[in-house]
């Protein structure tokens, strides 16, 4: 009995060891990054630099457009360039000397949580129009936010930026580039920028089916 409660202690410790190591600590918003790289660089285009500034001014974009995304997941949002500098930037810390050129916008909803893969497909980068912005050759820098509007439900959204701005001087965050914490949401460009509402929910998932374990555990064994 104690060698098997020792090997059952030992194999939740591997999923969970497994679960915090992954590759962006349950960032989403940088596995797209990855995502439009690997793609650019597929078209024979430079790889873009992944922003933590301009990422996070794209989180706040995505949360002003959370009320136009419709019941078939369609959206129309167009924030001003005053929106820009004179909100979103302030309230992620950016300092406003390095406020850059943002070279395009894409703005997507969906009512249900989707994988990256998924978002990039499905949401962002399903026509054209959306299609051509990925390639121009004039981006250096890109920057994806991730925002749910609701605590236990839909829609999210997505939003990413592009700039044609000279790469790691543009949209500096102050405080030595930790900028103001963000209370919800994902973005991109920090090892763990997600907040508790927006993670990457295996870690809870390995945590229960552990907990069951122990459980189913102790009363198989109280009932010999």
């Amino acid at each position: 009995m104690l060698k098997t409660f020792v090997n059952l202690i030992v194999l939740c410790s591997l999923f969970l060891a497994a679960v915090v190591s992954s590759k962006h600590h349950g960032n989403p918003a940088d596995d797209l990054v990855e995502l439009i790289n690997m793609n650019r660089t597929a078209h024979k285009l430079p790889e873009l630099s992944n922003s933590p500034g301009l990422g996070c001014v794209a989180l706040q974009c995505a949360e002003e457009c959370q009320a136009n995304c419709t019941s078939d997941n369609a959206i129309n949002c167009h924030p001003s360039a005053d929106d820009f500098t004179e909100i979103f930037a302030p309230n992620c810390g950016v300092e406003l000397p390095t406020f850059g050129t943002i070279s395009g916008h894409v703005v997507g909803c969906h009512h249900k949580d989707l994988t990256p893969s998924e978002a990039f497909s499905n949401v962002l980068f399903r026509d054209k129009k959306s299609f051509s912005l990925l390639g121009n050759r004039s981006h250096n820098e890109v920057g994806i936010g991730i925002f749910r509007a609701h605590k236990h439900k839909g829609p999210y959204l997505w939003c990413v930026l592009f700039s044609s701005s000279q790469t790691n001087t543009t949209f500096v965050l102050d405080d030595l580039g930790r900028g103001i914490k963000q209370i919800k949401g994902c973005y991109s460009g920090l090892s763990d920028a997600c907040s508790r509402q927006n993670r990457n929910t295996d870690q809870a998932s390995y945590v229960n089916i552990c907990v069951m374990l122990f459980i189913i555990f102790f009363l198989s064994t109280s009932l010999r």
